[in-house]
């Protein structure tokens, strides 16, 4: 009997530790992949002189972030309005040519990093300055 108490005042504390764990590795994955593919896009535009229309033109089209969804990439060329741009708690854009985010564990997100399904995204901020979850910045 007391082997079983031991052994579940065990799981209690491991659990939740293992999860904040995996939560901080998946995180930290996806920042690496963002940085990947900023650096692959700022060589587009250097090359090219514009931002590439889509992921696939610097070949990081099959990327997946740690929770199985595809990295979202927004270029702003051609972009009427600011209505699709990411912004910050005073809705001004976070970028100036374009943004590239994972939507995170909850595979939601909409345009304002302070709405709630925002909250978990995986972003770049200030033209690559800052990456990392949206709550951050």
């Amino acid at each position: 009997m007391i082997a079983v108490a031991v052994l579940g005042i065990l799981l209690v504390i491991a659990v939740p530790t293992y999860s904040r764990y995996v939560a901080r590795a998946n995180t930290a994955a996806a920042v690496a992949d963002i940085r990947k593919i900023h650096l692959a896009i700022e060589g587009y535009i250097w090359n090219h002189g514009i931002s590439p229309p889509n992921l696939a033109a610097v070949h990081m089209d099959g990327m997946f972030d740690p929770w199985g969804q595809a990295y979202v990439y927004l270029s702003f060329e051609g972009l009427n309005g600011k209505g699709k741009m990411r912004k910050d708690k005073n809705l001004v854009p976070i970028n100036s040519e374009y943004d590239l985010y994972s939507v995170g564990p909850d595979g939601d997100s909409v345009g304002p990093l302070t709405a709630k399904p925002s909250r978990d995204d995986i972003v770049m901020a200030n033209d690559g300055q800052f990456i990392g979850p949206a709550s951050d910045y």
